[in-house]
């Protein structure tokens, strides 16, 4: 069941007795919860038939006894469990689950996890519950659902602005809506969101970010990008040199992607390295034809080999300074290093 379809339901008032939520991102799980948990029970009711346990304070006896009680001037006893994952006994929940009464609504809330579909217990929820996985989205699906959450809040924003925050914050749903509602309280509904007000408002910095670390790099911009560099070498604790190298390594693999397809189409490489609008095509091309495809196999050996000493891995130690201009020197004369 999708998260649209589930909530279309409870609104219309109807309810099963037993809604299991699970997967690896809790967003929607905690919207589902917090809806029901809100809407359910009209207030003068809530305080003698809602109840809220955590998993690790819980056993399985005191949900199925609270389940199975009446309830005190309503027709509805609501039992949310949070943080389910985290319940022992859990799966002793099997014999409820089967035979649950109908006057009371269990909501489990399995975060940050999903349920192994091939044991006994997931069939018996798949059989008995409301299932609901809740899955991390792809990077690629990210802009699309970023117009849609802020077109759902009322904010003005386009693709380029969606791409450029999703490639910021990444695919963590409940980080980038807090965002988005940051700008919406602080543009309101009449302003279009432009990049000016990301770099001002989400705090990207407008020089001295990794989204133009890694264009002044695939740009071979030798002064620029070692500005960059010393800047992150100076601020490490808000630019970790872990954090750099995943980057730039998603970043130079895309354009070794581009480098080998480069006589594809726009809208094919669009495709192909995974972006959910044309925008940046022209960015990876122009760095595709700035590095041959065997430089930028070596980028990737080098930015992983970076990765693991800088992790206390590798044939020799350095500090992450030392490592990071080594890495910017590598990038920018590689070919230079080769011909040597």
């Amino acid at each position: 069941m999708t998260y649209e379809a589930l909530i279309k339901d409870l609104k219309s008032g109807k309810h099963k007795p037993i809604y299991f939520l699970h997967g690896d991102e809790p967003y929607y799980i905690d919207l589902i919860s917090s809806f029901i948990e809100k809407n359910l029970l009209e207030d003068s009711a809530k305080a003698f038939n809602q109840i809220v346990f955590y998993g690790k304070d819980v056993d399985y006896k005191a949900i199925t006894e609270e389940a199975r009680q009446f309830p005190m001037m309503s027709d509805k006893r609501l039992i949310i469990i949070r943080e389910a994952q985290d319940m022992k006994s859990l799966f002793e929940l099997a014999d409820y689950i089967q035979k649950p009464v109908p006057h009371s609504i269990v909501v489990i809330a399995y975060k940050y996890k999903k349920l192994d579909k091939r044991t006994k217990f997931a069939k018996l929820i798949l059989d008995h519950a409301v299932a609901f996985e809740s899955k991390v989205l792809y990077e690629n699906k990210m802009p699309a659902w970023i117009i849609d959450y802020a077109q759902e809040i009322g904010l003005k924003l386009d693709h380029k602005v969606a791409q450029l925050i999703a490639e910021f914050l990444g695919t963590d749903l409940k980080k980038v809506s807090n965002e988005l509602d940051k700008l919406k309280i602080s543009l309101g509904s009449e302003v279009k969101v432009g990049i000016d007000h990301v770099h001002e408002q989400i705090g990207i910095s407008k020089e001295f970010n990794i989204f133009e670390l890694q264009k002044l790099l695939g740009e071979k911009d030798v002064v620029r990008s070692n500005m960059i560099i010393n800047y992150f070498i100076e601020n490490s604790k808000e630019n970790p040199i872990q954090l750099t190298t995943i980057n730039l390594f998603n970043y130079f693999f895309k354009v070794l992607i581009t480098a080998q397809n480069i006589n594809e189409s726009d809208l094919n490489l669009q495709k192909l390295i995974g972006l959910a609008t044309p925008t940046f095509v022209k960015e990876y091309k122009n760095a595709a034809r700035n590095f041959s495809v065997n430089h930028l196999r070596n980028i990737l050996l080098k930015l992983s080999e970076v990765d693991l000493m800088s992790k206390g891995l590798g044939t020799r130690s350095s500090d992450d300074g030392a490592l990071l201009k080594e890495l910017g020197y590598f990038i920018l004369h590689q070919d230079k290093l080769s011909s040597n």
